[in-house]
């Protein structure tokens, strides 16, 4: 499943990537995050409560920045267990360009799921994966352009 999407911010590159790298903006950003630590200065340990369609899934598992160019773009890469549901794993590049007083936030999506999660069909998961990345990434412009911190999702 591959997804792309754009993003525009009302806030400078620099105040986007801040909000990008924010553990607390983070956590509340990304839907359904339980928990989310810093292992080191580039993996995470996260615990989220998803929903495909009709399935609630709990997931645990890491992400790691890669490909760091700050304040220009990173990778970040993850895998998370769900038990009897099965798995997901891939990664994001994120690219910021200014554009003006704005930052256009661009960022494509690689992923796969395996085991009950990926019965669910295609057509349902890549909905559902569009749903979740469009939320947090609009989730991160509000924060990055003064709107405090996201509301939880």
């Amino acid at each position: 499943m591959d997804l792309t999407g754009e993003e525009r911010i009302a806030a400078p590159r620099e105040a986007v990537w801040r909000a990008l790298n924010d553990i607390e903006t983070l956590k509340a950003a990304i839907p359904g995050c339980e928990a989310l630590e810093w292992r080191n200065a580039t993996q995470l340990e996260a615990a989220l409560a998803m929903r495909f369609g009709p399935i609630k899934v709990r997931f645990h598992g890491e992400l790691e920045l890669s490909n760091l160019n700050p304040p220009v773009s990173y990778t970040i890469s993850g895998a998370g267990k769900g038990s009897i549901a099965g798995f997901v794993h891939g990664s994001t590049d994120v690219v910021l360009t200014e554009s003006g007083n704005e930052t256009v936030l661009t960022y494509i999506v690689r992923g796969d799921a395996g085991g009950g999660i990926a019965q669910i069909g295609t057509r349902l998961l890549s909905s559902s994966a569009r749903k979740l990345a469009d939320r947090f990434f609009a989730n991160i412009g509000e924060a990055a352009s003064g709107g405090g911190k996201p509301a939880a999702s």
